[in-house]
């Protein structure tokens, strides 16, 4: 009889142990490490399996026939996915609880349904009264989707290897999976690496697309091991606020198409609506007229998107000044600080500083640096900005304005949308400006757009020093308020 095998396993990121200890080595993270029984992790019939088989070896050279796609019905999210799921592929849906992962994938293989294909929806976490009630609510109870509360990995592929091999299968979730190869308890890295592996296998074999759903951590991270993200094709995160009706898909990882390519969606009473120009759905609501407000242009995968940065620098009454962000990074929001600090004169360590992204969606590229920087000068100095200037270019630590990629693109957005102008680096003013109908104002340096922007309007304090706490705008002085 086989020696039981015990050890720790980290269950953020797989890390093993031979003893307990608080904090894991590997991710940094404390009271993650668990013990498992790992002498059952390989089965008997792999590790005395015969000697490996001989197979054919391939040259780069030669034609292979394009990987046939499946369209979902849903536009933005073949978007995502590269323009629908190819066959044996996996897909990994992480998402924060409540977002809205279920009622896309039951829309989603609702289309699919229709249209004639066989989809298995297998829910671990859910009876199928409580999945058939969701689809009731959508509308959507007459799509022969073919429906299962299963847990059992090995059942689970038994049952769908018989009669027609399905087009696509959802498996929600995979933390609640469980399989005999280890003796592990559900939800334990040990068990969803294995049950990822089996269900991949079977993939892989029968040609189905499968989705995996996954849980996420506080940080937003898919739980789990990492190296289920790696053994996937395709890693897709669900975004959003809980008070915002936005939801945004985005491609964190694919193997068949572009990477953090965005979809964008409408929680609705009837489930999930497709937003096909989510420009201008993100600037539906614009605070015009309003100082501490700029539009930049932005570009999330292949498709532009216009959405409005709202800053308010007011003065602080605390020893350390607060810095907030919410859907930009906060790294480059102090680098930003930083630079208008050194090379601009504006001193900013006597007043609060928030930026917001409206409508929750998350910026990642810098080219919302220059946007970012004429938004919070222009709520320091009470100016407001032109209403039909859009704004986009890196930040360089010199105080330089770098070029970003696809300048067209984002300029043929902005003149899509009603814009007249557009604020953008020196370099890229040859690249495509007269094409897309905007007066263009290229700026080389950050100096001169806080220059033009401080022409606009009075500061609230002297530029070289803090503002009084009870100074009172020029707005306020001149009776307009």
């Amino acid at each position: 009889m086989a020696k039981n095998t015990l050890s720790f396993v980290c269950q953020n990121c797989g890390a093993a142990y031979n003893r307990w200890q608080g904090k894991c080595e590997s991710c940094g993270e404390w009271n993650t490490l668990a013990e498992e029984d790992t002498s059952g992790s390989v089965p008997v019939s792999i590790r005395s399996r015969r000697k490996g088989r001989t197979f054919a070896l391939e040259s780069l050279a030669g034609k292979s026939p394009d990987a046939p796609r499946l369209s979902s019905g849903m536009t933005e999210l073949d978007r995502v996915t590269g323009g629908g799921f190819v066959r044996g592929s996996v897909l990994l849906v992480g998402g924060d609880p409540g977002i809205g992962k279920s009622t896309l994938l039951t829309q989603a293989t609702s289309l699919l349904a229709r249209a004639g294909h066989r989809v298995v929806y297998i829910s671990g976490e859910e009876a199928v009264a409580q999945v058939r009630l969701r689809a009731e609510r959508l509308g959507l109870s007459d799509a022969p989707v073919q429906l299962a509360a299963e847990t059992s990995v090995e059942d689970i592929v038994s049952t769908l290897s018989e009669g027609a091999v399905p087009r696509l299968i959802v498996i929600d979730s995979i933390q609640t999976m469980w399989t005999d190869t280890v003796e592990s308890a559900p939800g334990t890295v040990t068990q969803v690496r294995a049950s990822a592996q089996a269900l991949i296998r079977f993939a892989k074999k029968s040609g189905a697309a499968i989705i995996l759903v996954g849980h996420v951590t506080k940080d937003g991270q898919i739980a789990g091991p990492r190296v289920v993200e790696h053994m996937v094709d395709a890693v897709m995160s669900f975004e959003g606020e809980g008070s915002q009706q936005f939801r945004i898909l985005r491609a964190v990882k694919n193997r068949f198409g572009p990477t953090d390519e965005i979809g964008v969606f409408e929680m609705t009473g009837l489930g999930l609506r497709e937003v096909t120009n989510p420009s201008e759905l993100f600037l539906s609501e614009r605070d015009l007229g309003t100082p501490g407000t700029a539009v930049f242009a932005g570009i999330e995968g292949t498709r532009p998107v216009l959405v409005e940065l709202q800053a308010l620098v007011a003065p602080t009454s605390l020893g350390t000044p607060r810095r907030a962000v919410v859907g930009w990074d906060p790294s480059r929001l102090s680098m930003v600080l930083a630079v208008l600090e050194a090379h601009c004169g504006v001193k900013l360590s006597g007043h609060d500083v928030y930026l917001n992204v409206a409508g929750g969606l998350r910026i990642q590229e810098p080219a919302a640096d220059l946007a970012a920087a004429a938004a919070l000068v222009s709520s320091l100095v009470n100016a407001q900005l032109p209403t039909d200037a859009v704004y986009f270019g890196e930040i360089s630590l010199s105080g330089v304005v770098r070029p970003v990629a696809q300048t067209p693109a984002r300029l043929k957005e902005a003149a899509k949308l009603g814009f007249q102008r557009a604020v953008l680096p020196e370099s890229a003013r040859g690249e495509s400006g007269g094409d897309a109908g905007l007066s263009l104002n290229a700026v080389n340096s950050l100096t001169t757009l806080v220059a033009e922007i401080a022409a606009r309007g009075s500061r609230r304090g002297e530029s070289n020093a803090p503002a009084e706490k009870n100074a009172t705008p020029a707005r306020f002085r001149r009776g307009e308020g």
